[in-house]
């Protein structure tokens, strides 16, 4: 049994053969390294028979190809997994050292920028909890996106060392690495026994070196693998570059997430990111697909592939070239294989989001890759004449013009597509890719996201989810669903009181950061109103930004007004080429700076920005937050999944019907959710009548018009050209997210909640409500079905929690 003395003993001893230094006299960030070397440790022997028991018993494994990844801090996370984090906090307390300090020492892993780093970082999660063999295939990129600041209300980009100090989690392993080959002049020549087979010449070879990162399931003994492929130059190739700067090119091909895809270069950066992880991932696999001496036929009984949105898109002909080229399998039977293994889930409504390649770039590029892609077009085109329309074959083609469709590859070259969310996944069908869903009808499916609600919820919260305990016990830790015990206390004054105190809890934490971050004073007996998410156009932040200047007007009429005291919170990145991205960013800046330097308010109103939005700063937030903003267009946004995180955390939602908020709607009920807006039905009728016109509803209506004006008259400072492009934005080229047409809902669904909040034994049951209900959107139930419907793997345990716990202890 692991004990408080062999844990101190066992620090002790490492602090000394790491620093030459007494415990006691050893740095935060020493003690961070030795503890998270030793959690390592602890794992290491489960990571080891994980992999063993997946060879041994031969289970089918998945793997999830994902541009990006967003695991956040993985210390706590890691120690709660293993069942040790009360026992590491105890421990060094007694050591006077506080877990918390040490925890703020890590670096949050650079390596996504929002929704679509986060789920495959829950999912990662989720499959090892749920004893599934699963894997992670991504890029380790030195910087990341970016560490967003503000300078003068204006976004500033600058590079996120977060390796600065190293990766304490991470294992390099050369000896696993592979070569990747782009450009030069592929074609094809017939070898030895007359079968033509592609030749490359004057190629670039990358060196693509894996390093693997833990995934610890939940207290089950299961450690599943994060392979992260970071680029180096083969020796044998060193000689071929000219210059330091032509090396430096390619050196700094995994440096950044997204680069500025506005200029040439850094579309071929993208372009040459994408096939670097994928043919680096695929080669990994198929060389892991070996080692079992099964035939290649066999291959989708034991390999399954996901292609987490187009990013991936090139596995299906990297698959397909290292089936047909390196193992001589005839097109017919690759293509068979192939289609067998991938599986692609989409993220997105918006056609222009969906990816495209110009052809000369990817005969620049990947000049294989594009040859098969050319020869899949060819015969996908030549299998559906005299099935279907000659027009939709050539709407549904994957080159089109000067341009190669990926989300078209995906689907065409897998056997299942999925979408994230129940309207969403039926807007694909019924808009997006219907002239696909006319061909494959069975290949179209729905999984709504899920998250990991144990980081959400036992980590990010610790008050809220000692009260759960108290009130239904401690089984919803492990399964979801027991939330929905929490529905036989909607009248129990006791713990509603409970909830009450540990949000407040929440609340004084996040006003204190608030102080120390941005010299704001912010009052945690306000209403903490929170939007949190990338900043773009779709998801309207400039909507909150238009009601907010509205209570403004209305204070400055009438400072008795009766208004709840309100926080405005905002945690957003904008794309650096993004430009009015970044203007609507400098807006919301100036108005704070307006509003919370305006003492005639006397304080009502407050807004914080908050910069570098990441995971550990949406943990600070979440627990924290009272409302909740989900106001994205409706059929814009795919899923979202900070509403399901906000929801677990007590917040009331107010929101359109959009995404998985119409599924948050259905779980929750009508009245405890505050809807607003248009309807994707009333969405797409403008689409299709296109009657919509910004400049009549502008002109009828004297409360918007005032706060519409106020991006171009004065009242706003220091927005001269941003006001303008804002104000352009919605009138001269007639609002493209309906903003004025939903603002009077939407300040409406806002004052239900200024009205609601008064009523606080009503606010709190409609935040018990949300609780009890978010346990249906567990990332754990999502990837379960995953793993049913469409990658076919099963669990494997490894041990049980007593066996696993007792392992544990035995490695120290």
């Amino acid at each position: 049994m692991l004990t408080k003395e062999n844990l101190k003993e066992e620090l002790r001893q490492r602090v000394r053969e790491s620093y030459a230094l007494e415990l006691e006299d050893a740095s935060a960030n020493e003690l961070f390294f030795t503890l998270g070397n030793l959690v390592k440790a602890v794992y290491n022997d489960n990571w080891r028979e994980t992999w063993k028991n997946y060879l041994k018993e031969e289970q089918k494994q998945a793997y999830y190809f994902s541009i990006e990844f967003l695991p956040g801090k993985m210390l706590k996370s890691n120690l709660l997994n293993l069942g040790l984090l009360e026992l590491v906090r105890d421990t060094l307390a007694d050591l006077n050292v506080d877990l918390e300090d040490l925890a703020e020492v890590e670096k949050d892993m650079a390596l996504g920028n929002g929704g679509l780093g986060r789920l495959a970082s829950c999912f990662m999660d989720s499959i090892a909890s749920s004893g599934l063999p699963g894997n992670g295939n991504g890029i380790r990129y030195d910087y990341g996106l970016f560490k967003q600041q503000f300078v003068d209300g204006y976004q500033v980009e600058l590079p996120d060392e977060w390796l600065k100090n190293g990766n304490v989690w991470e294992i390099r392993r050369p000896s696993k690495a592979v070569d990747v080959h782009f450009g030069g002049h592929v074609y094809m020549k017939k070898n030895e026994e007359g079968k033509l087979k592609p030749v490359g010449e004057d190629q670039i070879i990358l060196r693509a070196v894996p390093y693997d990162t833990g995934m610890v399931g939940y207290q089950n003994g299961i450690v599943n693998t994060m392979r992260l492929w970071s680029v180096e130059i083969p020796p044998s190739e060193e000689g071929k570059y000219k210059s330091i700067e032509e090396r430096r090119a390619y050196e700094d091909l995994t440096a950044v997430l997204y680069p500025d895809d506005s200029n040439e270069r850094g579309r071929m950066t993208r372009l040459l990111q994408e096939y670097f992880f994928v043919s680096a991932g695929i080669q990994s696999i198929v060389r892991y697909y070996q080692k079992l001496n099964k035939p290649w036929h066999a291959l989708s009984e034991q390999v399954a592939v996901h292609i987490n949105d187009t990013h991936p898109a090139l596995c299906v002909p990297e698959l397909m070239r290292i089936l047909m080229d390196e193992h001589d399998v005839n097109w017919e039977q690759a293509w068979d294989i192939t289609v067998k293994v991938m599986s692609y889930t989409n993220h997105t409504i918006m056609a222009e989001a969906l990816e495209k390649w110009p052809i000369y770039l990817m005969q620049q590029i990947v000049p294989r890759m594009y040859q098969i892609i050319e020869e899949i077009d060819r015969r996908y085109v030549a299998s559906m004449r005299g099935i279907h329309p000659e027009d939709l074959i050539q709407r549904t083609r994957i080159i089109q013009g000067d341009q190669v469709h990926m989300a078209n590859l995906s689907i065409i070259g897998s056997h299942s597509t999925n979408g994230v969310a129940k309207l969403h996944s039926d807007l694909l069908k019924a808009v997006v890719l219907h002239d696909f869903y006319t061909i494959y009808p069975e290949r179209f499916n729905n999984k709504t996201n899920g998250i990991a609600q144990r980081r959400w919820s036992q980590l990010a919260n610790e008050p809220l989810s000692n009260t759960l305990d108290e009130a239904i016990g401690k089984s919803w830790r492990k399964d979801s669903a027991d939330l929905s015990l929490l529905m036989n206390y909607q009248n129990d004054k006791k713990v509603l009181d409970k909830l009450a105190e540990a949000k407040h809890q929440k609340k004084e934490e996040l006003a204190e950061y608030i102080q120390e971050t941005t010299g704001v004073t912010v009052s945690p007996d306000a209403i903490f109103d929170v939007q949190i998410k990338r900043l773009h156009a779709y998801k309207r932040q400039l909507l909150n930004l238009m009601h907010i200047l509205k209570l403004y007007f209305d204070l400055k009429e009438n400072p008795e007004v009766d208004i709840h005291p309100r926080v405005f919170i905002f945690g957003a990145k904008a794309a650096p080429s993004y430009t009015y991205a970044k203007a609507i960013i400098k807006a919301i800046n100036e108005v704070a700076n307006l509003v919370n330097n305006d003492e005639s308010i006397q304080g009502k109103l407050k807004i914080v920005f908050l910069s570098n939005y990441n995971v550990s700063l949406a943990e600070r937030i979440i627990p924290a937050a009272d409302v909740s903003e989900q106001i994205s267009l409706a059929s814009k946004e795919a899923s979202g999944t900070s509403n399901m995180k906000l929801m677990l955390n007590g917040a009331l939602t107010v929101a359109t019907l959009d995404g998985a908020n119409v599924e948050i709607r259905d779980a929750v009920g009508d009245d405890n959710i505050f809807i607003f807006g248009l309807t994707e039905e009333e969405v797409y009728a403008y689409y299709e009548n296109h009657e919509y016109s910004s400049q009549r509803i502008y002109d009828e209506d004297p409360v918007l018009r005032r706060v519409v004006n106020a991006f171009v008259d004065g009242t706003i400072p220091n927005i001269e050209y941003e006001g303008r492009e804002i104000f352009d934005s919605l009138l001269r080229y007639n609002d493209e997210y309906f903003l004025l047409r939903d603002f009077a809902d939407y300040c409406h669904a806002q004052e239900r909640i200024n009205e609601t909040y008064k009523n606080q034994d009503l606010w709190r049951k409609i935040s018990l409500v949300n609780i009890a209900k978010a346990g249906r959107f567990s990332s754990d139930d999502t990837v379960k079905l995953y793993a049913e419907d469409i990658w076919q793997i099963e669990p494997i345990f490894a041990h049980t929690e007593k066996e696993g716990t007792s392992n544990v202890s035995n490695q120290i």
